[in-house]
This record gives structure tokens, sequence and C-alpha cells, in this order.
């Protein structure tokens, strides 16, 4: 029986998968050409399983011989004279575990102290005895740490240099997160000579696997439906594609998700928008490998220079280091423009994870239960807003010590807060974009939605650029009433003067509450 795959390589016996070669053309034509080539992906993007594919398709077809290897194992170890010779082990574990012939002979006497040259040596002397062109499919390559990445490229490019002389690797291709123009990113600036040949110059094509189209996911769905006859409602896929954006892992989770724990493998039941949603929020709440490791890169300064300013709507240059390694790990996309979270689930698992230690605390506090805070079966704005400034006035000098994103600290600690209050009773609907200046939320409860839009204050133009925004917003929401909450920056004022509520009408008939805080 198949399944939806969120562990390791899909297989198509066991796992319901979308066909690779449809993500990612024209490599079959860069092999023929004899070109060396990059595939990148953020990671659980499906690149594995295409390699695996990839070679096994190659060694049927027979013209050439292919050789999947990954390079983890030399991951963050910098010394070259480790790395290289911990690398070329490897090589020889993959090739003894193939369908290649020869296997016996592959780096049968290495000399493995003579780490600048021992991994070029060992390939060729591999590709001259092979009586077909060996292809490689080089896994995790931007794993490898400075100095053995250094000089793993330069041997690969003494290879290819020399092919005309001497068999090397007929085609290769570096695969990992990142394009190999950016490997230079973790390298040492006095790494090189610059009268040393560049060894990031033997590549000529660059790959990225795509996320899954709304009609590969149906495609995807289509596959279990047709096993087991169990539907996907159509209102399920469109809410799926829209929350996961086509990330594979998260398209396939939440069809386990579903069907294994919600429905208990009940195929008779069909896959409603409802359960989609259900799923989801399990995945946000559970935290699995693939949700954690996104989390943990939050640490990283690079990816708090993004981040930071993406959650104040802070213009953001797609050009720096920082936003394409940030954008490489898969956490944020350039959406035509319009620097965001990669995915609404991406979004609010790290807001989520930037103020968990304000929502434990405040979890604690009774006074913030729902109840307080309902008129005529509904959100009491007012009084929650006004909850809010009390809160903040006590406590935002401690609780803004309590989170790593300075900045962005009185963003988080409202939302926390929100997450406190609405907890189990609504939902809180997050929409950052950079270059906007604003971060726009809402808040559902029952049929009814709330607009709120945060903003930092630090001169008189903010309120009305923030009305502004605001009714804006509300038009695209179809709401005629919202919440401008200001954070008042400004050293001069005084909590007397930052602490109000004031109702400003709108031309279009809308109602706007202004609360200072």
């Amino acid at each position: 029986m198949r399944y939806f795959n969120t562990a390791g390589v899909c297989y198509k016996d066991k796992h319901y998968m979308i066909d690779s070669s449809e993500r990612l053309r024209g490599v079959k034509r860069l092999i023929d050409m004899e070109q060396y080539f990059v595939i990148h992906a953020p990671r659980q993007s499906g690149k594995t399983t295409y390699l695996n594919e990839l070679t096994d398709q190659i060694n049927a077809e027979g013209k050439y011989y292919a050789l999947y290897c990954s390079a983890e194992t030399g991951q963050e170890v910098n010394d070259a004279e480790k790395g290289i010779p911990a690398l070329v082990r490897t090589l020889k574990k993959y090739v003894s575990r193939s369908t290649l012939p020869l296997k016996d002979e592959f780096a049968k006497n290495p000399d493995y102290e003579d780490f600048t040259n021992i991994l070029n040596i060992v390939i060729t002397d591999y590709c001259v005895m092979l009586d077909k062109p060996l292809v490689m499919f080089f896994d995790e390559a931007d794993a490898l740490g400075e100095d053995t990445l250094i000089s793993f490229l330069r041997q690969l490019r003494s290879g290819y240099n020399d092919r005309g002389k001497i068999k090397f690797v007929h085609s290769l291709a570096l695969v990992g997160m990142r394009n190999i123009k950016d490997y230079k990113w973790k390298v040492r600036p006095e790494s090189e000579s610059r009268h040393t040949s560049s060894p990031f110059n033997i590549v000529t094509k660059v790959f990225n696997i795509k996320n899954f189209t709304i009609e590969q996911i149906s495609e995807l769905y289509g596959q279990h439906t047709a096993d087991t006859g169990q539907i996907f409602e159509e209102e399920a896929i469109e809410y799926i594609a829209q929350q996961t954006q086509g990330q594979p892992w998260l398209v396939n989770a939440i069809a386990n998700e579903v069907i294994q724990e919600l429905l208990d493998w009940d195929y008779s039941k069909p896959v409603t928008k409802a359960l989609a949603e259900q799923a989801v929020h399990n995945i946000i709440l559970r935290r699995d490998t693939h949700i954690d490791q996104l989390i943990e890169k939050l640490k990283e300064t690079p990816v708090k220079n993004v981040v930071e300013p993406l959650l104040l709507g802070k213009l953001i240059d797609v050009f720096t280091e920082d936003f394409k390694y940030t954008n490489d790990l898969g956490i944020v996309r350039d959406n035509n423009g319009i620097v965001e979270f990669a995915n609404p689930i991406y979004n609010e698992v790290m807001t989520r994870e930037l103020n968990a230690n304000l929502q434990y605390n405040l979890n604690k506090n009774a006074q913030l239960d729902m109840p307080n805070f309902y008129k005529d079966g509904l959100i009491d704005m007012d009084c929650l807003m006004a909850k809010f400034q009390q809160f903040w006035r006590e406590n935002s000098g401690i609780w803004e010590g309590m989170i790593s994103y300075k900045e962005a600290a009185p963003h988080l600690i409202l939302m926390a807060f929100l997450q406190r209050v609405i907890n189990g009773g609504g939902d809180i609907i997050r929409e950052y974009a950079a270059d906007t200046g604003r971060t726009d939320l809402y808040i559902r409860y029952k049929d009814h939605i709330y607009p709120i839009e945060l903003k930092i204050r630090r001169d008189t133009k903010s309120l009305r650029k923030g009305l502004d925004q605001l009714s804006e917003y509300m038009d695209t929401l179809g709401c005629k009433e919202g919440t401008l909450v200001l954070f008042d920056q400004r050293k001069s004022m005084s909590w007397s003067q930052k602490i109000y509520q004031k109702k400003y009408k709108q031309p279009n008939g809308g109602m706007i509450t202004v609360i200072g805080a």
C-alpha cells in the first residue's frame, strides 16, 4: 500500500509521488553536452528523490554510467586534509553499493596524504577503466566545510580542464540548497589569492527545483484516490495549495495528517477543507523535524537580518547575501518584487516561535481568558485593546527583554497577547510583506473578521499613512471597522501621551479605531 512520504527518499512502488522530470527539464540534454551544472532547492523539496530516479534512469538506458553520492559526511569539516580523504571514503562506499562495474577497483590503494590531488586521481583512474562515460551527482555539495569545499571544487575543475587529454567525469551535478555562485558566502575572503584561478567557474547551468503547482498537487492526491477511492474535495486542494504554496513536504504532511490521524485510515470519508485546516493547525503546533530545522535557522544572523525587517514591513534588499541565503533555505521568497514568507504555514510557525516565551508566560494569566472580551456574542475590540494598552504600559520593558528580535518586539508582544486571548476561540491571520512599512493581520472569530494594522510611530506622518493603509486593507477584506495600533517610539512622549483610543471616520464610510501604545 502506497502512502504520502514525509521522511527521506520517495520510491514509486511505496509512495505517492510526482515524476521528478516534470519539475526539472533539460538536465539530460546537458549531460549529453558533457556539462557540469548545479541543482539547488530548499530541504525536503525532492532533490534526493530526483537524483536517485535520474541515476536509475541513466543506468537503465545504458549510454552512460551514473553514480549518486552524498557529500554530507564532509559537512563542517573545514580542514581539507581531513575533509577530502573523508569524502573519498564516502565516494568509495557509494561506488561499492552501486550497480557500476569494477567497484573493487575504485580508490583501491589511495594515497590519503596527497589530499590536494587524491579526489581527482581516484576519479580519473576509475573513469579510465570504465567502458562508458561516467555521470556523477554530488548531493549536499554546499554542506562541505570551507577549505574542504575549495579543495573539492579545485580538484573537480582540474579534472574538467584536462578532459581533452585524459578521461574524467563526463557530466557532473553539484546539488544542494545553494547556487554555486553563492558558495562564496561561506568561504573566508582570505581563503583565496586573487592570483589563483577561481574554483567556482566550472558550471554552465543552474537549475532550481520548483514547488508543486496546484495541478501537480491534484495529480499527487489523485494517485491516492485511484488506489483507495478516497476523494480530496476541490476546496481542500485549493486550501492546501494556498497554505503550502506547493512545498512538497507540507503537501505530503497535510495529507498524512488527515488520512492517518484525523480519519484513522477511513477511506470512505472525503478529505474536506475543514479537515485540511485542522491538519495545518496540528502540524504548526507539533513542530515536526522539517519545521524544527527551519526554526533553528531563526537564530542565525543572516536569517534575522531578513526576517526581522519582514515582520516590520521594511524594505529588504534582495541582492544581499543574507536574503539569498534565507531564500535558499526556503524561509522567504521574492513574490514578484515583494518579499514575504515562503508560505502561510511558515509565516505562522516563525511568528509563534519568536514569541514562544511570551506565549508561555501569558498562558498563566487567567485575566486574559477570552470570555472577558465578549459583547453580544462577538469580540469587543475596544475592551480587548484597552486591556492590551494596560498590559503594554505595565510590562513592555520586561517583555521586550525576552525577545531576541528587539526591533520587532512590539509587534511580537501584541501578537502573543492576541494569540493568548483568542486561543481556541478563533484564528489570527498574519500577513507580512516587505516595503509596506506595516504589518497587517486580522482576527477571524465565528464568521466575523477584525482587521488590525501594526505600525511604529516615529513622526507625525505615521498616523495619516497608517489610516490610509488600514482603510485600503479593510476594503480588501470587505470590512467597515478596523483597528490601527501605533507603537510610539518617540522618546519625548510620556505614557499618558502615548496611551489613547480615538476613532476616525473614513471617506468610504468605514471606522478606524486608533490605539496608542
